[in-house]
């Protein structure tokens, strides 16, 4: 298999990422994002590290003026791997495949797009379909500009979680990793990953803290819902 380089983006890349913290903070006051309708799918959107569900609010609610059945994770503030993080994932899930009759789609940001890769791997049979944005899923764990924040959050390294992961292989499911030029924080190539680790990489025109709030990052994301979950059925 290829290697990808092991260089995090540049402290210039690194810095321009604070230009989108106050569109971060505002972003639950924003309007919604058009994107093309859905038919009442159920979406399940994972934050990124130390973000919870405040900062995916316009993204939701832009999915669900489109007509989506969209829900934040509910877990508060995303900390990092938990031993019993990927069980409780795989058991909401299941329960809103339940309620609603139908698989659900998981739209994980950063870290949140990793752990929705690997319930994905746990729960195939209730999950429709992963997007990921800017998720570090291929390549070196530390070719990145967050992992010594991560380990100083964290009691293990990295590249050592307390749960069994293989983080490239790619889910039995659809699996489309949207990753930008412009991200400051996960290298494009980690958050692309490499044929055979998903089915599609879409690039899209964000920073890293641009893509669940943005007006680029969400239309990219509802774009991808429609193409993919059309092709579904």
């Amino acid at each position: 298999m290829t290697t990808l380089p092991a260089r995090a983006p540049s402290l210039g890349l690194f810095a321009a990422e604070l230009l989108d913290v106050p569109g971060l903070m505002a972003a639950p006051l924003l309007p919604a994002v058009p994107v093309a309708p859905g038919r009442g799918e159920p979406v399940l959107v994972l934050p990124g590290f130390l973000a919870h569900d405040v900062t995916t609010i316009r993204l939701r609610r832009s999915l669900a003026a489109a007509g989506y059945a969209t829900q934040g994770w509910g877990l508060g503030l995303n900390l990092g791997a938990r031993s019993d993080l990927l069980d409780r994932l795989a058991a909401r899930v299941a329960t809103l495949a339940r309620e609603s009759e139908q698989p659900v789609t998981l739209v994980g940001w950063s870290l949140g797009g990793v752990f929705a890769r690997e319930v994905a791997k746990l729960a195939p049979q209730h999950i429709r379909l992963v997007v990921t944005l800017g998720s570090p899923f291929s390549g070196d764990p530390r070719a990145n500009n967050a992992w010594r924040l991560y380990e100083l959050v964290n009691d293990h390294p990295v590249h050592a979680p307390p749960v069994a992961v293989e983080l490239a292989a790619k889910p039995a499911v659809p699996t489309v990793a949207l990753w930008s030029m412009r991200d400051g924080i996960i290298p494009p190539a980690c958050a692309a990953g490499l044929d055979g680790e998903r089915d599609a990489a879409v690039e899209v025109d964000c920073r890293h803290l641009g893509f669940a709030c943005s007006h680029n990052g969400i239309a990219a994301i509802g774009a991808t819902l429609t193409d993919w979950l059309a092709r579904s059925g």
